[in-house]
């Protein structure tokens, strides 16, 4: 699915801490072959437009005398499965119309189960990430939700522009990303990687997220000690996230997928603009 990059991350991470001085690649990659829809079924007919190519490619080593050559540490994974709830595991679900047309089908709750496993996820990451006082009002939020029973009380976002310089969070459609920056409180300048990502490759399942920290390495934003948070999500339903630690300044790499355009993004993309 579309948040394997992360899984297939958090497997290379288990094999290299099993073998001393390995290296491990991680290669995501969406190939829309397997699941273009050749019917009529409205709800199938979907990812035929959501998806693009797309590939990428991860070394990882725990050698410690590449720790010099290295751009980034690896500091959490964090995984979160709702595939035991039935709505969630057919949410986005492979099957075959009336006409034994094979597609991928999905549903009209998907917005609502995304939501309910990136907040399960938050809340996992949270504690590993956010500063003491933020963790503090969070389970102050919590308490008087749960146990003071204060009806109305809306649930206490943390703010997770505290824990981290840049987000590349899964460019999967415009309205997706609205509510992420809705619900986390992020501005333009933090959803920037991710939207553009979307306007110029469009939704390339689990390599989107390379492409975005790409993008921030092109345009050299990445300083030595900032933190990156990779969030993506998919089919299951899952949402899984990643938090790399800057060893460095990243400089302008001599291959990238956006130095041909660089100079081109960000581009305006006003409200009423569709992408």
């Amino acid at each position: 699915g579309c948040s394997a990059g992360i899984i297939a991350l958090d497997l290379a991470n288990d094999m290299l801490q099993a073998h001393g001085r390995s290296y491990a690649v991680v290669v995501s990659t969406e190939s829309m072959t397997m699941s273009w829809y050749m019917g009529n079924k409205r709800s199938m007919l979907s990812p035929n437009c959501l998806f693009r190519l797309g590939a990428s490619a991860l070394l990882l080593s725990n050698k410690r005398s590449d720790r010099r050559r290295a751009k980034y540490k690896l500091s959490h994974i964090v995984r979160t499965h709702k595939g035991a709830d039935d709505k969630s595991y057919r949410s986005i679900y492979q099957e075959e119309d009336e006409d034994k047309n094979k597609g991928v089908s999905l549903s009209p709750d998907l917005i609502e189960l995304a939501g309910d496993a990136i907040k399960t996820n938050i809340t996992t990451m949270g504690p590993l990430v956010l500063p003491l006082s933020e963790q503090i009002l969070f389970l102050a939020a919590l308490f008087c939700k749960n146990v003071l029973n204060i009806e109305g009380m809306k649930p206490y976002i943390p703010d997770f522009k505290l824990a981290f310089e840049h987000f590349c969070i899964y460019a999967g459609s415009k309205q997706a990303l609205d509510e992420m920056e809705k619900n986390l409180g992020l501005c333009g300048k933090h959803m920037e990687a991710s939207r553009m990502t979307l306007h110029r490759w469009g939704n390339t399942s689990s390599s989107s997220i390379w492409y975005e920290l790409a993008y921030l390495e092109a345009k050299e934003r990445v300083k030595r000690g900032d933190r990156v948070w990779q969030v993506a999500f998919g089919s299951g339903f899952k949402c899984n996230s990643v938090v790399w630690k800057a060893l460095r300044n990243v400089k302008k790499p001599k291959l990238n997928p956006w130095l041909d355009r660089l100079d081109s993004y960000p581009i305006d993309i006003s409200e009423n603009q569709s992408f």
